[in-house]
């Protein structure tokens, strides 16, 4: 076997090098000319498409956008506060004057409840004897067992006395549909929409109705609406926060009684 000479090592690797380049040009020259064959039936499609197809076609293009770039910028509002703080909690019940909203918003605000689980709330569900609360939980889909603070219990019992016939008559829901309240829903419980305009007329009588922006609609079909700062979610905030710092209150107390 003759010896390898220096000329055919450099024709060897002139040509590995020149086979690597190719797969490469080959592989970008493809994908270039997908796109670019992508343009053209564009540029030749769009013009015979109804207003329909157009923005159909838009809300495929910027949904693949937001779902590509959207996630890697850096969050819009900061440190935005969007709960209620303690005296802003105080003004909002001030100025509530419906015994049975007012009920259901210190369900929110003192055991986090959401609102699509507060206004579900059946009679059977709570257990007089222990102030046990059960609950199936909206997102999880599990059921969840919570105790009722005393002074909601006993707002709970105050509440139900005077409205006992119209609950039982509403199949046991607390926070039942008014009489002569018109609605296509069939639910003997009061719907979220009206729950949520009713907390919004609230905020408003309370002076604290704040609108920091408005939306970026990925939807075409929907006009841009307020961003306010305190929504129905604010209320499982508040009661998610004093959670945590009665936790926080505990844990100090317990610290110092254990510190010799």
């Amino acid at each position: 076997m003759g010896a390898i000479k220096n000329d055919d090592v450099s024709r060897g690797f002139k040509s590995l090098k020149a086979a690597k380049q190719k797969r490469e040009n080959g592989f970008k020259s493809e994908k270039q000319t997908e796109y670019e064959r992508l343009i053209n039936s564009l540029y030749s499609v769009l013009p015979t498409l109804t207003h329909h197809q157009m923005k159909l076609i838009k809300k495929i293009v910027h949904k693949q956008f937001l779902k590509k770039f959207a996630k890697n910028q850096p969050p819009k509002y900061g440190s935005l506060n969007k709960g209620f703080t303690e005296q802003e909690v105080q003004m909002f019940f001030r100025v509530i004057d419906n015994p049975k909203l007012r009920l259901l918003f210190s369900y929110q605000a003192q055991l986090g409840l959401r609102v699509g689980e507060a206004v579900k709330l059946n009679i059977k569900d709570i257990d007089f004897q222990t102030r046990e609360l059960t609950i199936k939980s909206e997102k999880s889909n599990t059921l969840d067992t919570l105790i009722i603070p005393i002074p909601l219990f006993r707002l709970t019992l105050e509440y139900i006395k005077p409205n006992n016939k119209q609950i039982e008559s509403s199949m046991g829901y607390i926070f039942f549909k008014e009489e002569g309240y018109y609605s296509e829903r069939n639910e003997q419980y009061l719907s979220k929409n009206y729950v949520r305009n009713r907390f919004r007329y609230y905020v408003q009588k309370a002076g604290m109705d704040k609108v920091y922006d408005s939306s970026d609609e990925t939807n075409y079909d929907r006009t841009p609406r307020s961003l306010h700062r305190l929504t129905m979610h604010s209320l499982r905030h508040y009661a998610i926060t004093s959670f945590l710092q009665a936790d926080k209150r505990q844990y100090h107390s317990y610290s110092q009684v254990c510190t010799p």
